[in-house]
């Protein structure tokens, strides 16, 4: 399941650019298997309740790798944890041993980066893609981006803490998304924009070029991230994609 790290991440950036530019987010096998009927160009894997990136169960990731069967790739969070380097590098190797395509983790604001980030590039020489998000609406440094490259991480996302601030066209400027945007493509990382976005926010993205869009709350019942997928609401959003 787990892409062939040895191959360059311009290509596998390539590869995400020719899709739709759509990652689902579910909590489910039963979303799992919705996401991948209307054929969603990401399946991303997160237990919303717990937090911005609250993670689900390994024994539970595990079984929708299985289910999937290589149909689409599949991320997977590994929660809302601190920025204490051995947590991470575990919870990262734990998650890996599901077979999932792209591994999420969460750096929080006024804490250790450069630990982590030296920690888990033990991981990146073998297969694991690893994807850094950050957190728009605590004013992350960019500075970082180069890092997480030189670190070998895969991708990088910008995404929001506090979902009550807004979509992420709210809490940060589109000339500073866009900066961000082409900082990560410099750097050849994949680079992907999350955070409470809706249907209105799609037109004023979609020209910034990132490789996918992110959604949840938009996807589901009364636009309650925490409420089951709405297949009709997912099935608006892809086509306001195409």
């Amino acid at each position: 399941m787990v892409l062939d790290y040895t191959s360059d991440r311009a290509k596998t950036k390539r590869e995400i650019t020719r899709m739709n530019r759509m990652l689902a987010s579910v909590n489910s096998l039963e979303e799992a298997l919705i996401a991948l009927h209307f054929d969603v160009d990401i399946i991303d894997l997160k237990q919303p309740a717990l937090g911005a990136l609250g993670a689900l169960p390994t024994q539970q990731v595990q079984a929708i790798v299985t289910r999937l069967a290589n149909s689409k790739p599949i991320s997977a969070t590994v929660g809302d944890l601190p920025m204490q380097a051995d947590i991470i590098f575990n919870a990262v190797k734990e998650m890996a041993d599901t077979g999932v395509d792209y591994i999420k983790i969460g750096f929080f604001p006024d804490q250790d980066w450069h630990a982590v980030i030296a920690k888990l590039a033990i991981l990146t020489p073998g297969s694991l893609k690893l994807i850094a998000v950050l957190f728009a609406d605590q004013q992350p440094d960019f500075k970082y981006i180069e890092q997480f490259s030189e670190a070998g991480f895969t991708g990088i996302m910008l995404d929001t803490m506090d979902k009550t601030n807004g979509s992420l066209s709210k809490v940060m400027p589109l000339v500073t998304l866009q900066h961000f945007v082409q900082t990560a493509q410099h750097h050849q990382l994949l680079c992907g924009l999350a955070g409470s976005l809706r249907a209105v926010d799609i037109p004023a993205l979609l020209p910034l070029q990132a490789d996918y869009l992110g959604f949840r709350g938009a996807l589901c019942e009364q636009h309650q991230r925490t409420a089951k997928l709405d297949p009709a609401a997912l099935m608006r959003i892809k086509a306001s994609l195409v």
